[in-house]
């Protein structure tokens, strides 16, 4: 556990979430800069599999805690482990992939660490000794460039789809240390009872291409063509804070400043107008399509392509060319 730079791998029911992956190409930047090696840490309940995949993804040793109290993601029993084996490891750099538990993870742990976070890191380099994190900041307007110059670790996330996933080299292990959980179940003050899970729904979490309806969908029906063209293309449904708060379609799916952050390849934003606070959450994918009956709607000022148009009728049209040249 001498590593300088460490990874914790986000996983959920003993699977680790697609983008964790991204880490370790971050990761493998910093330590030919540093020198050493990665450790990644894993924290769950079953988790072997995930601790395999770490090694053919890039880790050379492995920190592991499989523990019944760490099948469901609790604060309390993550950040007493977390902060227990970082504490006592002191690497320099710790990095996971940002997400909801994430950020609690971390925020929460940095306290009795007595260190900060940096959020959102798109860009990662090294300068006397601290890493030069490169974040979007003004909803997305511009970058700046944060360190942390001397409390350690220095606790990162890295932005979904900021750094393209390491190839896997199958087979390959490393060193694995197993350390207790902290807290017992017992003395746990929260349960989790159950999970709603919308079946057949492709996550926002790191999906490639993302389909979102804001207010101009009109009610919770307009969000019918949305899903169609979504399932046609395999991609994700997104939706604006708009059409959230009016109860058409759950938080979940809410893309911007309060919502969760994509950087799909393709984002197709169909009656979204372009609130600043949206542009926050997908002004980074990498092609926008826009379609809104308004011609002076400011997400066309973000957008690759535009269609000034009624979606109802464009967003149809589109499926079904989709269809018919995608074979389905």
């Amino acid at each position: 556990m001498t590593n300088k730079v460490w990874v914790y791998l986000d996983q959920f029911k003993g699977e680790a979430t697609p983008s964790t992956w991204e880490v370790l190409t971050a990761a493998k930047q910093l330590t030919k800069e540093l020198g050493g090696g990665i450790t990644a840490l894993v924290l769950g309940c079953e988790i072997g599999e995930i601790v395999q995949q770490a090694f053919e993804f890039g880790a050379d040793e492995a920190v592991v805690c499989d523990d019944a109290s760490l099948k469901d993601f609790r604060l309390e029993p993550y950040s007493a482990v977390f902060t227990k084996v970082v504490g006592e490891a002191k690497p320099e750099i710790v990095l996971a992939i940002a997400g909801t538990r994430t950020r609690d993870l971390f925020s929460y742990a940095s306290v009795d660490l007595q260190t900060g976070v940096i959020v959102d890191a798109t860009e990662l380099a090294i300068k006397d000794g601290a890493v030069v994190v490169t974040r979007p900041v003004y909803a997305g307007k511009l970058l700046c460039n944060e360190l942390c110059p001397k409390a350690r670790p220095q606790l990162i996330t890295v932005r979904v789809r900021a750094f393209a996933p390491p190839q896997a080299e199958a087979g390959k292990s490393g060193i694995v240390t197993k350390v207790s959980p902290v807290l017992s179940e017992d003395s746990l003050s929260t349960k989790v009872l159950d999970y709603v899970v919308e079946e057949g729904q492709v996550s926002l979490d790191g999906a490639a291409i993302v389909v979102a309806g804001g207010r101009g969908v009109n009610g919770p029906e307009g969000f019918e063509p949305i899903r169609q063209l979504a399932k046609v293309l395999g991609g994700a449904v997104g939706a604006s804070r708009a059409a959230v708060d009016a109860g058409w379609i759950p938080y979940p799916h809410q893309v911007g400043q309060t919502g969760k952050v994509v950087s799909p390849d393709l984002y197709i934003a169909c009656g979204i107008s372009g609130a600043v606070q949206h542009q926050a959450g997908m002004r980074t994918s990498k092609l926008i399509i826009a379609i809104n009956k308004d011609k002076d709607a400011p997400i066309f000022n973000l957008a690759k392509y535009g269609v000034v148009g009624d979606l109802f009728e464009v967003v149809p049209a589109l499926t079904e060319e989709f269809k018919r040249r995608l074979g389905k």
